[in-house]
């Protein structure tokens, strides 16, 4: 595998990104991105696409996907990395996660129009491709198009974030059940951008025990909401726990993501990279 410049995190409009998956193996070859995963949201249903344009750009491709988790009442994700994506636990756990999101987007919508924003799930649903996988990426689109405010990162700041008035609790799958779903079909478990999440460092500590205990093997260190401290910070920490270390941009799209496709710093060069777990 030429791993130069790998990109193990991005999202095609399979769930909320805005390119389908061969435009994005496009963009991401034109980058210079030489080995690549697509990781849409609770979906495998890009990687044949995206495997096929990335073969044909000579780009080494992984399976990929994000899951969507809760920890202590807190929406965390974690991205699994070259699993069978044929393997009954994995695709019949994702199915399960599918099947919620149009009840939650359903009850998103009721809670704007308590605030006097109608019709916001049926104007999210024209920027989902796959309506079964409705977000609130979506949300904040629809919210952006009639002027609610000026971008995508403002919505959630201010409508679709917990304690905001769009958000709403939902039931996700657990930390077992995904590292579980990923461990079983052979795959490698990654705890994706975990600058993100509201925790102490307490917190963060006894979740990436937690993480690795039930057989989670990597971290992303250097991603597109990372900056330089949060990469300091989780290379320390992936030394502490034995993690390996992913890259990826987490991009959506152009002018909506924190950064293009490969176009990310390299790992700190001490730490065990990711694709070395790839059999």
């Amino acid at each position: 595998m030429n791993t130069a410049n790998f990109d193990f995190h991005c999202h095609s409009t399979v769930s909320d990104g805005l390119l389908p998956p061969a435009e994005l193996a496009r963009r991401a070859a034109g980058n210079g991105v030489t080995a690549w995963a697509l990781t849409d949201h609770d979906d495998l249903g890009g990687l044949a696409l995206a495997r096929e344009a990335a073969e044909s750009l000579a780009m080494d491709f992984v399976n990929g996907v994000e899951i969507s988790i809760e920890w202590k009442s807190l929406p965390i994700h974690i991205v699994g990395l070259a699993f069978d994506a044929a393997a009954p636990a994995l695709t019949e756990g994702l199915a399960a996660i599918r099947n919620g999101r149009i009840e939650r987007a359903q009850r998103m919508s009721a809670a704007l129009a308590q605030i006097g924003i109608e019709g916001v799930f049926e104007g999210a649903m024209r920027y989902a491709e796959n309506a079964s996988l409705i977000s609130r990426a979506h949300f904040a689109r629809y919210l952006v198009e009639i002027g609610i405010c000026k971008d995508v990162g403002s919505v959630f700041h201010s409508y679709l974030t917990p304690g905001k008035p769009g958000y709403v609790d939902h039931r996700w799958a657990t930390l077992a059940d995904a590292v579980s779903w990923i461990n079983a079909a052979g795959g490698v478990a990654v705890v994706a951008h975990p600058g993100r999440y509201k925790l102490s460092g307490a917190e963060m500590r006894q979740f990436l025990a937690e993480f690795k205990e039930l057989g989670g093997q990597a971290i992303e260190v250097v991603c597109g909401s990372h900056g330089n401290d949060n990469v300091l910070h989780f290379a320390r920490q992936a030394r502490y726990f034995g993690f390996h270390a992913s890259r990826g941009s987490d991009f959506h799209g152009p002018e909506e993501s924190y950064v293009d496709l490969g176009r990310l710093p390299g790992l700190p060069e001490d730490l065990k990279p990711v694709w070395r777990l790839f059999h």
